[in-house]
């Protein structure tokens, strides 16, 4: 035969291997002898086209196997490639459509089920019902076994120097109005840039609680004009460049924090004056412990969201009911000729001085955008922390018990 009916071994996708040889039918017209060539054509005297159309069989396919949806590996294309090109050199070979690129996700090659066969339908999944979240704890936003720690130290202190000798307590009462001082117009100057002189505050300060104990109502007045003059004074050795807010919150922060302690050394001058002082930080620490295990648990409607936002009306309710139980308590039995309805009384104002008292620090830190007003007491804050409940309820408990059993 010539090339032009059977051509020599095609090595594109048109080739037929020797894995295809054994299916050509052998006869004399293929030739047997030496002159056959494994993956060749025999020679011979060539055919004509329609007879080699009509005697030469076609080549049985065998059935493919089913091919992966990314495609197999290069033995399993053979059968394709051989279907894909022509039989004969003059046929025109027809055109391979390009496969289309893969723009999304690779499944991986498991095997897929043949191009015939339909897709499965997705079956519905079951209506899961959301699980509900568990409920978080509540959590006081402080470190509880610090603050209780620190608590415990603050008031062995106090008690110690309560009872052993009282001016030492009065030495207390000034260090913690000189440190709540200076807490106050650091953070004054920090967040506002107000500038109010500390020495003359210090110094003050210190003087009016000594004043007080001494002298009585009378010294703390006089204590507390001449720190204000003081005040004024100090000012005028700095440009006039806001002299005005600098000592306007002088002014102030001498009347909130020493002018207002110095009703606890008064109360200390009465014969029974330790009693009327721990009567006096009893009640206050109960109405604040009441109102947070009351609130904490049970509250919620806001007291003044735009002040306190943890503030409750609950938390009022068993900041009043803790103080009032622990009124009657105190007047029975720590007050000379204290009677119960008294212990109710104190117990109802003290509540209500110490809530405003707090609300009123709340505001001040509000305004200045802080938390704390410092973090010298850790779990607690700084001293201005402490006693912002304590400073307002100072003059109304002195009050109420000169008016009940005297000052003597």
């Amino acid at each position: 035969m010539n090339d032009s009916s059977w051509g020599a071994p095609q090595t594109g996708p048109g080739y037929w291997g020797p894995a295809d040889q054994d299916r050509a039918p052998a006869g004399p017209a293929y030739g047997q002898g030496p002159s056959y060539d494994q993956g060749r054509a025999p020679a011979g005297p060539a055919y004509e086209r329609h007879a080699v159309e009509e005697t030469r069989p076609m080549p049985i396919v065998p059935d493919m196997p089913d091919v992966p949806a990314g495609g197999g590996d290069n033995q399993d294309d053979r059968g394709a490639a051989r279907l894909s090109g022509p039989l004969f050199r003059d046929e025109a070979a027809a055109p391979q459509a390009s496969p289309e690129p893969r723009t999304g996700p690779q499944e991986p090659m498991t095997g897929a089920a043949s191009p015939s066969e339909p897709e499965p339908e997705p079956q519905p999944q079951p209506h899961l019902q959301p699980q509900p979240q568990p409920q978080q704890k509540k959590s006081a936003g402080r470190d509880l076994g610090a603050a209780i720690g620190v608590g415990v130290g603050l008031g062995a202190v106090i008690i110690a120097s309560l009872f052993i000798v009282k001016a030492v307590f009065v030495g207390v009462i000034a260090v913690a109005v000189v440190v709540g001082l200076w807490e106050l117009t650091s953070r004054l100057d920090e967040r506002k840039g107000i500038r109010a002189p500390l020495v003359p505050l210090a110094v003050g300060g210190a003087a009016m609680v000594v004043a007080g104990y001494v002298r009585g109502p009378e010294g703390a007045w006089v204590a507390m004009a001449l720190t204000a003059l003081a005040v004024l004074v100090w000012r005028m050795t700095e440009p006039p460049d806001g002299y005005l807010k600098d000592v306007t919150a002088g002014v102030f922060a001498a009347f909130y924090v020493p002018f207002l302690a110095t009703f606890v050394a008064m109360m200390l001058t009465a014969d029974d004056g330790a009693w009327r002082v721990l009567t006096f930080l009893i009640l206050t620490v109960v109405s604040d412990t009441g109102a947070y295990a009351i609130g904490w648990r049970f509250g919620k409607h806001k007291l003044a969201p735009r002040i306190s936002p943890g503030k409750t009306r609950e938390g009022l309710f068993g900041a009043v009911l803790f103080a009032m139980v622990a009124g009657v308590l105190c007047m029975q039995f720590l007050i000379d000729d204290g009677t119960w309805w008294q212990g109710l009384v104190i117990g109802a104002c003290v509540a209500a001085s110490a809530t405003l008292g707090d609300l009123g620090e709340s505001m001040i830190k509000r305004d200045l955008g802080i938390k704390d007003m410092g973090t010298l007491l850790p779990g607690h804050g700084g001293i201005m922390d402490r006693l912002d409940s304590l400073l307002p309820t100072a003059p109304v408990v002195w009050l109420l018990l000169v008016l009940f059993v005297g000052s003597a």
